[in-house]
């Protein structure tokens, strides 16, 4: 077996350019395949941070109507149904009630702008995972006191103000009332505006936002859970609490992230799954170019197969010669295509400050996946050379 592999490397090194180019195709495969699990990992990390950045602890219930058609009046959900989940279902650390109102605002210079306020309590940015960028949030004291304070989205912030810092004390009347600004905040991920907030939107305490309406009624009530795994338990729980304190007919929608955050795992694994088919096919693509050229190979070293049968060599040692050639063209093509599907994550990291996640069984299954191409494509070259009459091979020119 030694001296088989020193021929088949003395072999490559007589022909570097012809193997190396052999070899091209199995460094792209390999490379691209381990690529591949690098980026569907890192799509799906990506992913599902950015749902979980919106509140993977969160739930939020809402009324949706009646069952079926009938006379009877709305019967929304009520800042009573916030106690009563608080009281009856375990877990909840934080809970609050949402109200949407519409509001036409004075800008400067004679303009008016559309912006819509939410009405919440103080727990409101940990439930919903808001991050304040300038002052602060509104608290408990300013809930009970019931002040005219809000806090106002970036976006709006930037397009009144021209930044979040100067809009800071800054006066926004509510039909003929004064509120002050007392601090900016944003989403902890980007929705899109597929939330209940808006671009132009500003928070203010419930207890001041319920001067603007005539009923009880809340459009929305968020609940944060103590931990992620009571979910899908609480959403459930607090599903039951809701119905029993409502008629019969009334629907009201309890939802929360966890399917999507399952879904989400479950598309990106099966696009991972895609893309590794296509490197294999890569792959393969690359094997039937190694079997090409050892076809190649066997036919201009057909004198000097018969002049090795002549003096001693068995049909096995010169199957094993060229089938030695085949795998080691793979396995150079192989190792050289996981260094650089290696180094261009590690690169990434070394720059960045993103972790790019990096699969070490990726490496181990691409050297594998190279090894078993050599030997399937490198087969039909090493049974052809090890067929050949000895005395018809001597005789060809």
């Amino acid at each position: 077996m030694g001296e088989v592999l020193n021929f088949a490397y003395d072999t490559f090194c007589a022909n570097k350019v012809r193997f190396a180019l052999t070899a091209l195709g199995m460094v792209i495969g390999t490379a691209s395949l381990i690529l591949v699990v690098t980026i569907g990992m890192t799509g799906k990390q990506w992913v599902i941070a950015q749902i979980q950045a919106i509140g993977s602890n969160e739930i939020w219930a809402e009324y949706q109507g009646q069952q079926h058609i009938s006379n009877s009046a709305l019967d929304p959900l009520t800042i009573d149904d916030v106690e009563a989940v608080r009281e009856q279902v375990p877990g909840v650390v934080a809970a609050t009630p949402v109200i949407s109102l519409g509001e036409r605002i004075p800008v400067g210079n004679g303009d008016e702008k559309d912006i819509q306020i939410l009405g919440a309590y103080p727990e409101y940015p940990r439930v919903r995972n808001l991050k304040v960028l300038a002052g602060r949030f509104f608290d408990r004291e300013d809930e009970q006191a019931h002040n005219k304070v809000g806090v106002i989205t970036e976006k709006m912030a930037k397009a009144i103000y021209g930044s979040p810092r100067a809009a800071i004390g800054k006066v926004v009347k509510i039909s003929g009332l004064p509120f002050v600004v007392i601090g900016t905040f944003k989403e902890g991920a980007e929705t899109f505006g597929q939330t209940e907030v808006t671009d132009d939107t500003m928070v203010i305490p419930y207890s001041v936002s319920r001067y603007f309406l005539e009923t009880p009624a809340v459009k929305m009530i968020y609940f944060s859970m103590e931990d992620t795994s009571m979910v899908p338990t609480a959403t459930a729980q607090i599903k039951r609490v809701l119905q029993s304190r409502h008629r019969s007919e009334s629907v009201y929608g309890v939802q929360n992230l966890t399917e999507l955050l399952t879904t989400a795992d479950r598309v990106a694994t099966g696009l991972t799954w895609v893309l590794l088919l296509i490197s294999l096919v890569t792959l393969l693509v690359s094997g039937i170019g190694i079997m090409n050229i050892m076809l190649a190979t066997v036919t201009s070293r057909i004198r000097e197969i018969g002049i090795r049968k002549a003096i001693g060599a068995t049909s096995r040692e010169i199957r094993m010669q060229f089938l030695a050639e085949a795998i080691l063209i793979s396995l150079i093509g192989g190792f050289a295509g996981i260094f650089i599907g290696l180094a261009i994550p590690y690169s990434v990291r070394f720059l960045t400050e993103y972790r790019v996640p990096i699969s070490g069984w990726s490496a181990i299954i691409a050297i594998l996946v190279s090894s078993v191409v050599g030997v399937i494509f490198g087969t039909v070259p090493a049974a052809r050379a090890a067929q050949l009459d000895p005395v018809e091979s001597l005789r060809y020119e």
